[in-house]
């Protein structure tokens, strides 16, 4: 699909590593211009541009560092993305924070851990939707896409506070969806279907042993979600795993989306 995205402008937050590594590189490659939102510098970041840098020249990517969990930040962000870029047609709300070592139930969860996972899982897709969503809306046009989870992770036990928070995201995407009918703009998730390799994040080829999937497994779909031939698509979940190439576009389409008129039921 390379080529697809010329003159689209995407932001991804949570880019320096994983998911959003793999999701702006592979944006990049279909002619996309990207902004990585990253906390701050380190070498996770140093390897993201490295990757971009491979594929794209300097001009289309542009790194903005905040806290997203402020409001204050995620409009600085939003406001540094379009004056570096442009007009910012894509966000794609990644950035989140897994629990930390043994998970444990929810009365012996430290109080600081919940914050830091809670407010960066909640709080970050909150404030950069209302920041870039409001210049979306004015504009007429635009996509929002958010990272979501399997059912299973959101209701499971010990699994508090991040399974929880990714049930909060759905169930904005839900709302939201209803709200930006008849603006332009849309809204919709996109899950993986499964855990992922983070040592495959870009290569695409799984860590010997481990039965995760590539985090490459989220591009294709991707470049659907964020191109104009999915401009009527709001309110929709989808799962990367379920997203077959071989298949004809439509019918991937059916293969990966989920229906979102049930919440999940714990099994």
């Amino acid at each position: 699909m390379s080529g697809t995205l010329n003159e689209v402008t995407v932001l991804v937050t949570g880019a320096s590593r994983g998911l959003g590594r793999a999701m702006a590189v592979g944006l990049l490659e279909a002619g996309a211009r990207v902004a990585l939102a990253s906390t701050g510098p380190g070498k996770p970041l140093e390897k993201t541009l490295e990757l971009c840098a491979a594929v794209a020249p300097n001009s289309r990517f542009t790194v903005v560092h905040g806290d997203l969990r402020r409001a204050d930040e995620a409009e600085a962000i939003a406001a540094q993305a379009e004056a570096t870029l442009g007009p910012v047609d894509v966000l794609v709300n990644n950035a989140a924070i897994p629990n930390q070592g043994e998970n444990e139930p929810f009365w012996r969860i430290d109080p600081q851990d919940w914050l830091r996972i809670s407010h960066t899982n909640t709080d970050a897709v909150f404030f950069m939707s209302r920041a870039l969503g409001a210049r979306m809306v004015a504009r007429g046009r635009g996509k929002i896409i958010n990272v979501g989870t399997s059912d299973r992770t959101m209701v499971r036990g010990r699994f508090t506070p991040y399974g929880p928070s990714k049930a909060f995201v759905e169930a904005c995407t839900r709302a939201w969806s209803q709200e930006l009918v008849g603006t332009g703009v849309t809204i919709n998730v996109l899950s993986p279907g499964g855990a992922i390799d983070t040592a495959a994040d870009v290569s695409g080829v799984a860590s010997p042993g481990k039965n995760f999937l590539p985090a490459t497994v989220m591009v294709s779909p991707l470049l659907w979600l964020a191109s104009a031939a999915s401009d009527e698509v709001n309110g929709q979940r989808f799962f990367a795993n379920l997203w077959n190439e071989a298949l004809p576009l439509e019918d991937r389409i059916a293969a990966a989306r989920q229906s979102g008129a049930e919440l999940p039921r714990i099994m």
